[in-house]
């Protein structure tokens, strides 16, 4: 981060000392001297070029004038201007931050008195006697600037407003979408057709035109452009460590929405799946080796929970053992990992991010998360997840490596399948399809929440290869439009049962 430039400003002689107090203390703070650099005239070296040109240009380039008025008015030039006037004149011009702070005394220069008049008619100043005392008034002032322009923060890093971006950064299709998922799975008391701006509001996503943290990860058209680390990486290991070539790497970007859909598809894609037969139901029975719903919370946690404002990203690594999901975030204070085992206090790192997922149905239920980890790993007979907590927070979740445990079907990346062979994917979207069904049933049926990746890597995948058909197929966007199994489909499922 570029540290804020204040420029001090007063007359030399009569705040000699109180100047490099200043400087010395700015500089050597443990918060001021990461958000601030202090400037000086005195510190500056020879130079070629005369006082008026230097001070000027340095108020014009500075983010904070910080003027202290006190009896002297100075030195004047030609026209009868003092150097602390022509500052000030300068600041405001530029339209800087101003802070002032004037001497208490009754013994002032007439051009300094009205100098000070000029500065109270446009500003709100502070006044001071002691040395201590203006150290102190210039402490709370520049806090009051930190808080205000949200350099530090009082709320989460969700509901923080984001300082530059507004509602014409979010993306208008991605809020509908969500809305209308939101109104069927939560009862959510708008739909699609409600104003944007008033869902919005509703969610305390935004303040005025401002919007915050949480509203640009949710539906921004590119929320990496805000957060450069909000990023899901996704590796796939053929050893029990992390070793290159890796075999199968991907960094998802997008929503959290966008990004939680990848990464879980990603594994899915990788982990071994088991398919029955129509001997007992119409249904194929599917199943992976991992539930899908444990894989699907952990990374949901991982992406709701993590703090935002590390330099880390959330890491998705699949071993032949084990999957290891881990975020650069903590526990709440008071939360222990015993905890995760049971029944717990929700504390959510991110509150309104997790609202908003609730909302449209990716948490599932709010503080069950890691409870339910556990329990679907258990009713699996899988080991018993492990949760640590160190630099962030890793779920890990073990596979079965017995070969007679399970009857696997080994699913690779789509990329180096044919395109004429059905994914992993397709191939249980075919099995769930039974009649005809729109995209909310195919969903809930698959256990996935993002209708972008139902969309794609489902159901546009197996129309590709014309194992299903849409009821509509000359409307693709029909309000009523549902997909049943083709002949082709059909006859798949026949040949593979």
């Amino acid at each position: 981060m570029t540290r804020k430039k204040i420029f001090i400003s007063s007359v030399q002689s009569e705040f000699a000392k109180e100047r490099q107090m200043l400087f010395d203390y700015i500089t050597s703070d443990a918060l001021f001297g990461i958000y601030f650099e202090p400037f000086i005239f005195e510190n500056v070296p020879a130079l070629n070029s005369s006082p008026s040109t230097i001070f000027l240009t340095e108020v014009e380039t500075c983010d904070i004038y910080l003027g202290i008025f006190g009896e002297l008015y100075g030195y004047e030039d030609s026209d009868g201007v003092s150097p602390t006037e022509r500052e000030f004149d300068a600041a405001t011009l530029h339209n800087k931050v101003r802070l002032v702070y004037i001497k208490q005394s009754n013994q002032r220069e007439c051009k300094e008195e009205l100098l000070i008049k000029k500065a109270e008619s446009a500003i709100v100043r502070k006044g001071f006697t002691t040395s201590d005392e203006l150290r102190t008034a210039i402490y709370a002032s520049l806090v009051n600037y930190l808080l205000e322009n949200e350099y530090i923060r009082t709320t989460p890093f969700d509901a923080t407003l984001h300082p530059e971006a507004t509602v014409a950064d979010l993306n208008e299709e991605k809020i509908r979408d969500f809305t209308d998922e939101a109104h069927r799975r939560r009862s959510f008391p708008f739909d699609s057709s409600t104003d944007i701006m008033k869902v919005l509001t509703h969610l305390d996503l935004i303040r005025g035109d401002r919007v915050s943290n949480a509203a640009l990860l949710l539906f921004a058209d590119r929320p990496q452009r805000y957060f450069i680390t909000s990023t899901v990486k996704c590796a796939h290991f053929h050893g029990l460590t992390v070793s290159k070539p890796i075999p199968s790497y991907q960094i998802y970007k997008g929503t959290v929405f966008e990004m939680i859909a990848s990464a879980v598809d990603f594994v899915l894609s990788k982990i071994n799946l088991y398919t029955g037969d129509r001997s007992k139901s119409p249904q194929v029975e599917v199943q992976y080796e991992l539930p899908i719903r444990a894989v699907t919370e952990a990374i949901v946690n991982a992406v709701a929970h993590r703090d935002y404002t590390s330099n880390a990203s959330v890491q998705v690594m699949l071993f032949p053992d084990r999957l290891e999901i881990s975020n650069p975030g903590r526990l709440p204070f008071g939360l222990t990992i015993s905890d995760l085992l049971i029944a717990h206090k929700s504390i959510p790192a991110n509150p309104l991010l997790a609202e908003s997922m609730y909302l449209n149905g990716t948490i599932e239920q709010v503080g069950t998360g890691t409870e339910d980890i556990v329990n679907f790993c258990k009713q699996m007979n899988l080991k018993q997840p492990d949760f640590v907590q160190d630099s962030g927070f890793k779920v890990t979740l073990y596979r079965k490596t017995s070969s007679d445990q399970l009857t696997t079907q080994v699913t690779t990346q789509v990329t180096t399948q044919p395109t004429t062979q059905p994914t992993a994917q397709v191939k249980r979207l075919l099995s769930i399809l039974e009649g005809d069904m729109d995209i909310p049933i195919i969903m809930e049926s698959l256990g996935l929440t993002s209708r972008k990746t139902v969309r794609i890597n489902y159901v546009k995948s197996a129309i590709e290869l014309g194992l299903i058909e849409p009821l509509y197929p000359e409307t693709p966007n029909h309000p009523h439009q549902k997909y049943r199994l083709s002949q082709k489909g059909k006859k798949l499922l026949e040949d593979e049962s």
